[in-house]
């Protein structure tokens, strides 16, 4: 009888989908025939019986979601309603905890920023202060980055921490978690007339983050900026529309990026004229840890010609997610097409080549953190685009190799700019 019950929720669930389900007198759409169900009831309910410990059916249908997609490509993936919520206010550029951000040194978990107004700093909490225990746990002996995530939570529910200051006088606090908003540019002026923009991931203010503080180096310089150093090191992506917009604001015209998959809703962006930083020379610095939005963005800026792109071969993530609100609460994010540079290049499993090649020295073998796209399991092949799409019409320069190569090129660009001009003027 639960086996039948079982079938029957599948059966329902797969052609309220467009699934048919194969039969003498039917003609199959997806080839599911009824011993596909009965494979699969039979495994679940194997599981549910026989596994060494009880484990729920919710908790069994959710993980065979999570199988089905992880099936698929390294990307599409299932998330349950918290990690959904998760999700969005981190495209949103927040998180809901208590303000503070945190470093695991000498297996201690010392406080390094105090975000202002936020649940922390209003509790008194200042930078050097280490946490001692979370919610009555004490620290000692823990996995401290599980503590360290459980800093997080439900907007509005508590937690209870104590801190000890650099005095050895403990306090302990009942915070109640708010929204903390994350900056995802970081700027500053470099050789008094260059100026320096990190963009650590994107968020959907990524883009007026850039803006505000591309205007505000302006006012600081009171002059012309002869030098643009965009740095997308590390960046791994997150929402598009800012890159695109970003690309927007240092073109004129031309296009940015498509997309092609089997939706029929295909993207595709141009530039419209008008920049933030009109004929100033850029250098975009990039590595193998810069992926997705962030290739999108070198991509068009080197199609176009208006950067050097300096650093190394990027990550290779050109695959689309399209996030899908499901009726419970949850969420689907699903690959559904490719993106491609305005050239035709596809940068799946590709990468972006830079026009200057810096290699790091490296003491070590690789490790997963320096894995490309082209390193994953089940990746997308990159498919590139017959026709081109292209228009015809905190770092320091003393120890960052690929910051120093940045400005000597933006410093030749100006000299011989203003050579050219000085040819013309005589």
């Amino acid at each position: 009888m639960m086996r039948l019950k079982y079938y029957l929720v599948l059966t329902l669930l797969l052609t309220s989908s467009g699934w048919a389900i194969e039969d003498e007198a039917a003609t199959p759409v997806a080839q599911l025939s009824l011993d596909d169900l009965r494979s699969f009831t039979d495994v679940f309910n194997q599981v549910r019986s026989n596994f060494i410990e009880e484990v729920d059916d919710h908790t069994l249908l959710n993980a065979a979601i999570r199988g089905m997609l992880s099936e698929l490509d390294p990307h599409s993936s299932y998330m349950e309603a918290d990690r959904f919520r998760q999700l969005e206010n981190n495209s949103q550029g927040r998180y809901t905890g208590i303000g503070v951000e945190v470093v695991i040194r000498d297996r201690k978990i010392v406080v390094v920023a105090v975000k202002d107004e936020g649940p922390a700093q209003k509790a008194g909490v200042t930078f050097g202060d280490v946490i001692t225990s979370i919610d009555g746990s004490a620290i000692g002996g823990r996995n401290l980055q599980m503590a360290i995530d459980s800093l997080r939570g439900e907007l509005g529910s508590e937690v209870t921490v104590s801190f000890m200051r650099k005095n050895g006088e403990v306090s302990e606090h009942v915070l109640l978690r708010d929204y903390v908003n994350i900056n995802s540019v970081f700027s500053r002026p470099v050789d008094e007339d260059y100026g320096y923009f990190r963009v650590t991931h994107f968020t959907r203010n990524s883009a007026e983050e850039l803006l505000e503080q591309i205007e505000h180096m302006k006012e600081q310089f009171n002059r012309p900026m002869l030098g643009v150093v965009l740095d997308l090191r590390g960046n791994p992506g997150g929402v598009l529309k800012p890159a695109i917009d970003m690309a927007d604001g240092f073109l004129d015209q031309g296009l940015i990026m498509y997309t092609r998959g089997r939706a029929p809703n295909q993207l595709e962006f141009s530039a419209s004229p008008g920049q933030w930083l009109d004929a100033v020379p850029m250098v975009v610095l990039v590595d193998r840890g810069s992926a997705s939005a962030s290739e999108v963005l070198a991509g068009a800026l080197q199609d176009q010609g208006r950067a050097v792109i300096v650093g190394e071969k990027t990550f290779g993530k050109g695959s689309v997610q399209s996030v899908l609100n499901l009726r419970n609460g949850s969420g689907l994010r699903l690959t559904t097409s490719r993106y491609y540079t305005p050239s035709g290049r596809s940068i799946q499993a590709e990468g972006i080549i830079p026009d200057v090649e810096i290699v790091p020295f490296e003491l070590v073998e690789d490790t997963d953190a320096r894995k490309r796209e082209e390193d994953l399991e089940r990746h997308l092949s990159g498919e590139r685009q017959i026709s081109p799409r292209i228009s015809s019409s905190e770092v320091s320069a003393n120890d960052d190799y690929a910051m120093h190569q940045a400005l000597i090129l933006l410093k030749a660009a100006n000299k011989f700019s203003a050579a050219g001009r000085q040819a013309v003027d005589g």
